[in-house]
């Protein structure tokens, strides 16, 4: 499983770790992945992600993961997560026509 967040892309960064000497050995940045369970309003069903933290606080501040993900850019979601965009756009879609 690749260390990437589903929803913003974010993934391993390189750097160095650089010692007291100034010795400078390569290190890893990992991004803090949690797995949630995030609820969609227009689809009426639980969804499972594997996400940052900052990822899940800016799904919060827009008002929830379709608010986030219709706002949201195609090439930085995951294939699931533009899986998931296209069932809640064609479902908003169809709301206004049915009353």
């Amino acid at each position: 499983m690749a260390r990437r967040c589903e929803l913003t892309g974010k993934a391993v960064l390189t750097g160095n770790n650089v010692s007291h000497a100034n010795n400078k050995s390569r290190r890893r940045f990992l991004p803090n992945l949690s797995e949630v369970t995030l609820i969609s309003d227009a689809l009426g069903q639980r969804v499972r992600l594997r996400i940052t933290s900052h990822a899940l606080r800016s799904v919060e501040h827009r008002g929830g993961l379709d608010k986030f993900l219709l706002a949201s850019r195609d090439a930085q979601l995951s294939i699931n997560a533009r899986r998931l965009k296209r069932q809640i756009e064609k479902r908003v879609a169809e709301a206004p026509a049915a009353p």
